[in-house]
């Protein structure tokens, strides 16, 4: 493997003038939900229908969202930073006081975002520092029309146009 003349500073500071959107991955647990926040959230393909996002390696959380072989897509609202922020922090009562529903799946779909991705894991493939997960999707629905959060320049928003 090369080494990269690439500083990561760099890397991060240019990739971010390119604004990505920002979804919940959620998935069910004996213990209760289990969620992290992505900005790395893609469609792959249409036939077979696979979705894709990138866990960051060092996650605690994406251990056992995966090892439920199943996993939800919640693409939050421009509206919804507050609870961006405590599904994006470490600990285990991430989801105190949010408002979600169980899937006929058991997968925690969250309220008031703008559209639910259930999937089954299809894939995961080592991407550097990262994994790339890409998920078989089952079911999926439109829950509100409105704009969707936002990452850009090291910061969440909303769409201006």
């Amino acid at each position: 493997m090369s080494v990269s003349s690439i500083e990561s500073a760099k890397f991060r500071h240019v990739l971010g003038h390119y604004p990505t959107g920002v979804a919940a991955i959620t998935a069910g647990s004996s213990a209760g939900p289990l969620g992290l926040v992505v900005g790395s959230f893609t469609s792959v393909s249409l036939d077979p229908p696979l979705v894709g996002f990138l866990p960051d390696r060092t996650s605690t959380t994406w251990p056992l969202i995966a090892a439920t072989g199943q996993f939800a897509v919640n693409l939050l609202a421009s509206d919804q930073g507050a609870l961006c922020r405590q599904l994006a922090r470490r600990g285990d009562d991430k989801f105190t006081g949010v408002d979600w529903n169980a899937s006929p799946r058991g997968l925690p779909l969250i309220a008031g975002v703008i559209a639910t991705i259930e999937c089954r894991v299809h894939e995961i493939v080592d991407a550097g520092d990262h994994w790339f997960v890409m998920g078989r999707v089952e079911d999926l629905e439109v829950h509100r029309d409105t704009d969707p959060m936002l990452f850009f320049r090291g910061r969440y928003g909303g769409f201006a146009g």
